[in-house]
Parts: structure tokens; sequence; C-alpha cells
């Protein structure tokens, strides 16, 4: 499986980014989409995911103002981030996980601005 993310850059507080990542290779069955995050000095934790049938699952510190879709036609998972804050400054992962298998996608760093 190979993933394909974009959509990071500089925002300034209180912006938004939509971030897109597109799956290739075997995907199949009951599998989760999802993004995960790494700060400066922090480690890598879940901001959100979906699986296959819909549920969904966020990080508390993003409820409310991220919003993850995906599009299984297009085995395309995004990310859309409302009133970014400069916690939110990182370098996001994408992640498909199935059969207890985690695949990683390349980073792409969000930079929130004061």
């Amino acid at each position: 499986v190979q993933l394909q993310a974009s959509g990071g850059g500089l925002v300034q507080a209180g912006g938004s980014l939509r971030l897109s990542c597109a799956a290739s290779g075997r995907i199949f069955g009951v599998n989760a989409l999802g993004w995960y995050r790494r700060a400066p000095g922090k480690q890598r934790e879940l901001v959100a995911h979906i699986y296959s049938y819909g549920l969904t699952n966020y990080a508390d510190s993003v409820k409310g103002r991220f919003t993850i879709s995906r599009d299984n036609a297009k085995n395309t998972v995004y990310l859309q981030m409302n009133s970014l804050q400069v916690e939110d400054t990182a370098v996001y992962y994408c992640n498909y996980f199935h059969d207890s298998n985690n695949y990683w996608g390349q980073g792409t760093l969000v930079t929130v601005s004061s």
C-alpha cells in the first residue's frame, strides 16, 4: 500500500487548510484511513481516522475544528482543518490500517503562524 499526501503549508491562526491522501495498492475489506501528527519535541499522536464503513474518531484537541472524510471510490481521505491554532503546527502523516497492519505516507508540514 502506498500513500500520497498533499495539502500542507503555511497559514495564519484562525485559517483553514485541507489535507488529502490518496491510497493505492491492496485497499480492501474493513479498513481505516487517518491522520496522525508529530509536533516539534512531541510524540506522534492520532488526529482523526475514518473507517471504510464511515465511523470516525477524533482527538479531543481537534473536535469541532477538523473534519475527516473519505471517498472510497478514489481511496482518498481528506482532512478539513478549520480554526487552526499555533498548536496545530506539526508534520501530518497519512495512515492506512488493515488487518493489524499500519502503512504510512510521507509527512506533510502544516505551519500555523500567530
